[in-house]
């Protein structure tokens, strides 16, 4: 389990398609806490770890994750959101997220709002019904506040903490990006549809 709260952005080091699916270097420092076996949330997905040294980490990706998010699209040099697991001891200071990306989603325009920048995404229904007004929902591994959502998509709204943390700080329209909703939504709706 996962916060959604960054701790690093770190470079793609290299990426090669591997029958349906890949394999994926990233250098990170973040890496020397982190065991072969261990989980990674990488740009929202999580990952297993399946080499670790000093310098960084590599990772398979199943072509079930190329499938369902935007991890097939990165080259080497993207940079990548990270975050390892929830301690028992951490503060929970995003919201719980599982790394399990629910659809990619596509940046339709980015506004200024004094400080802070305004990024609007197109997302499909299927995953938009669970996205509220003032609910969380993580992008690439970012947790965040929705502010507005309508029939076509929903907008955040990225402070310059957020901006200068994680790599949304190059969001741009056409942009693909990693969505996963509040899990807490789904089993909301899978109880009420039950009774």
């Amino acid at each position: 389990m996962f916060t959604g709260l960054v701790q690093q952005v770190a470079t793609v080091g290299s990426f090669a398609a591997r029958d349906g699916g890949a394999y994926l270097e990233v250098e990170a420092p973040l890496a020397q806490s982190l065991q072969p076996g261990g989980s990674v949330l990488v740009n929202g997905v999580c990952l297993t770890a399946r080499e670790v040294d000093a310098s960084g980490f590599a990772a398979d990706l199943s072509p079930e994750t190329v499938r369902r998010s935007n991890l097939g699209e990165l080259r080497t040099g993207d940079r990548v959101n990270l975050e390892l697991p929830l301690r028992p001891q951490d503060r929970l200071g995003g919201h719980i997220v599982q790394g399990h990306v629910d659809a990619v989603a596509e940046v339709s325009s980015v506004s200024s709002d004094g400080p802070a920048r305004v990024v609007r995404l197109s997302a499909p229904p299927t995953v938009l019904r669970y996205v509220v007004e003032k609910g969380s929902v993580t992008i690439d591994g970012v947790s965040l506040t929705v502010t507005d959502v309508d029939e076509e998509g929903f907008a955040v709204s990225l402070i310059p903490e957020t901006l200068e943390r994680t790599n949304l700080a190059d969001a741009a329209p056409g942009r693909r990006v990693n969505l996963e909703v509040d899990i807490l939504a789904k089993y909301v709706e899978k109880l009420l549809g039950s009774s």
